[in-house]
């Protein structure tokens, strides 16, 4: 063992110590640190997101359930400059404006392009605005990802996302993907590290099984899950009941993505789109109504760089599908 990792084995025991001490280990603060943090209510109520519900990401950070990923902010392939910069950061401003204040991106989207319109777009933040973004991804080209979670870019990682927001702490830093060349324990202790250092506030991790949770929840606090999930890909099931039992905020991405070839038989899919039909919306609608009625600890992410779509996607907020359209659709 290099003296290198030596040091890393001894920080992660030492950081699992205190957390496992403190009571943070969890998904949850303990009552004693949630009365400290002492929660805000920031959340407009009449705004159109709030009709989704809110929770509390860590404990003490409220925001809508309606969210807004910030990923098609960029040129084709999620790569480069988007076509219209311009109203990339109208769609940003009007999010505000409708009330959602969870706003996911990362350095990988673009590269930087995502977070550098965020805050031209945003930036000073209003008070209650949550951005969360995440590394642990590179991008040599369009449509390719390739995983580094080598401590050493974990950490230069968040420093230019950190530069790129204009903050001094990150709100919500997620650790991308397990990359299999590097350890999830060093690349997780590296984010505890960070974290201690005050440059993150709370930590979720992305891409993950139910062991790789497991094993996260064994070395910091996580506090939310990002996996893709939708109506017809159900395969993060596991790790969705996993967060609601620790009270782990799960965010679906892609809630919207276009569907394979074989969804037009899912049976799912064919009776949301019966309901969507007698209650008159549309079908991204229902996909975003039916992620919010399958759990309270969901935070769909649905995002564009329209207005127009924008508006739909946060109307689904008001859309309540009752426990009969629920099991119809399964």
């Amino acid at each position: 063992m290099t003296p290198e990792e030596r040091e890393r084995r001894d920080f992660i025991g030492r950081a699992t110590a205190l957390l496992a001490a403190s009571g943070l280990a969890g998904g949850m603060a303990s009552r004693d640190a949630d009365a400290a943090a002492t929660p805000q209510r920031v959340v407009d109520r009449g705004a159109p997101a709030a009709a989704s519900g809110t929770l509390r990401l860590g404990g003490d950070l409220e925001v809508a359930r309606m969210g807004f990923g910030a990923m098609r902010l960029t040129g084709d392939g999620i790569w480069g400059e988007p076509r219209d910069a311009q109203a990339c950061r109208a769609v940003l401003r009007r999010t505000l404006e409708l009330g959602v204040n969870f706003i996911d991106t990362a350095d990988s989207y673009g590269p930087a392009v995502s977070e550098r319109l965020i805050a031209e777009a945003l930036h000073p933040y209003p008070r209650g605005l949550v951005i969360a973004t995440k590394g642990g991804l590179t991008r040599p080209g369009p449509n390719k990802w390739v995983p580094d979670c080598r401590p050493e870019h974990l950490r230069a990682a968040l420093q230019g996302s950190l530069k790129r927001l204009k903050v001094s702490q990150v709100d919500l830093y997620q650790l991308h993907t397990a990359d299999p060349k590097v350890p999830y324990e060093d690349s997780l202790g590296e984010v505890a590290r960070l974290q201690q250092e005050g440059l993150i506030r709370h930590v979720g991790i992305s891409n993950v099984n139910v062991e790789q949770l497991a094993k996260a929840r064994a070395i910091l606090k996580v506090v939310s899950v990002q996996n893709r999930y939708n109506v017809t890909d159900r395969g993060s099931e596991a790790v969705l009941q996993a967060c609601e039992q620790a009270g782990i905020a799960f965010i679906p991405w892609g809630p919207l993505a276009r569907m394979g070839a074989g969804a037009a038989a899912n049976p799912a899919l064919a009776a949301l789109d019966a309901v969507a039909k007698q209650r008159g919306i549309e079908r991204s609608q229902a996909l975003l109504a039916w992620l919010l009625a399958k759990s309270k600890v969901m935070l769909p992410i649905p995002g564009t760089s329209r207005l127009e779509h924008l508006e739909e996607n946060v109307a689904a907020a008001n859309v309540r599908l009752d426990a009969a359209e629920m099991q119809r659709i399964g």
